[in-house]
């Protein structure tokens, strides 16, 4: 019985020495930098044609209106449910915090000044490239697959126009003012969790949360937000339109849209707020 595992260890290790010596892990290394190279390469290709499509009349604006319905209003009960999350979490955390250093004063305005610049904004765009991203790499993996795609070409109607710049204006007008509906559930569950620890109006914590904020403080989180909109909407398209394989294809180009959209969501978030900082700082 004490061989099993000496056996077990000699395949794996008769496995793993394929032809007699170990897998050399500089090819391993090199075809996922050429395979990384080439997905932004191709990137690079799709953004180019859908300039091109979106900027070439005649425009969709049909079909645009019907992508902000479906980005946008569906999307806001989530939304709005993981702001109100948020500004509770935030002013319970935050308040602990602040009555410890002796600061409970600055609680109105920690709550809106990290809800409105940063909380807010990146919570948006995480849960929009969740639900969104998700939507959009499988329902044009769907067409892509079923050919439907190669039919509207053959019908001489552009896909770069009527399905991906659509759906990319669509999430760059969008998600800033899902960010605006974020934001006002945050600050009321924050005032809400906050006043039942010590009642407070909500006038005056809107009063003090607000009073040292200026117009040139509500500028970035617009221009985060519409970035974010961006990258979500050209990911999700892109991982979409080259979707291959059948069903199985679909829900890696389903998956695959989260995941990068989210991945450059935070990427995006990290060089703005330096770019921010630079700026308005």
């Amino acid at each position: 019985m004490m061989r099993l595992p000496i056996l077990v260890l000699a395949a794996t290790a008769s496995g793993a020495m394929a032809g007699g010596r170990l897998r050399d892990p500089v090819p391993i290394a090199r075809n996922f930098l050429v395979g990384v190279f080439e997905w932004f390469g191709d990137l690079g290709l799709f953004c180019a044609r859908l300039i091109r499509s979106a900027l070439t009349p005649p425009y969709e604006f049909g079909e645009l209106l019907r992508q902000c319905d479906a980005i946008g209003s569906k999307s806001l009960p989530l939304v709005a449910l993981a702001g109100a999350a948020t500004g509770v979490v935030l002013s319970l955390q935050t308040r602990d915090s602040l009555v410890r250093f002796g600061a409970k004063a600055f609680l109105p305005a920690v709550i809106v000044f990290s809800i409105i610049k940063e909380s807010g904004p990146i919570i948006t765009g995480l849960i929009v490239s969740g639900r969104v991203g998700a939507g959009i790499g499988a329902e044009l993996g769907s067409m892509k697959v079923t050919e439907q795609i190669d039919a509207m070409e053959a019908s001489a109607v552009d896909p770069y126009k009527f399905l991906v710049a659509t759906r990319v204006v669509a999430c760059i007008l969008m998600v800033p003012l899902l960010t605006v509906v974020s934001n006002f559930c945050g600050i009321l569950m924050g005032w809400l969790a906050n006043t039942l620890s010590e009642p407070i109006s909500l006038r005056l914590f809107l009063e003090d949360g607000f009073k040292n904020m200026e117009f040139t403080d509500y500028i970035p989180p617009i221009v985060k937000t519409a970035v974010f909109g961006l990258t979500i909407g050209i990911v999700s398209c892109f991982q979409g339109i080259r979707t291959r394989g059948g069903t199985e294809g679909v829900g890696r180009s389903a998956t695959s849209s989260v995941v990068l959209s989210s991945l450059f969501v935070i990427l995006a978030d990290v060089i703005l707020v330096r770019l921010i900082l630079m700026i308005w700082g």
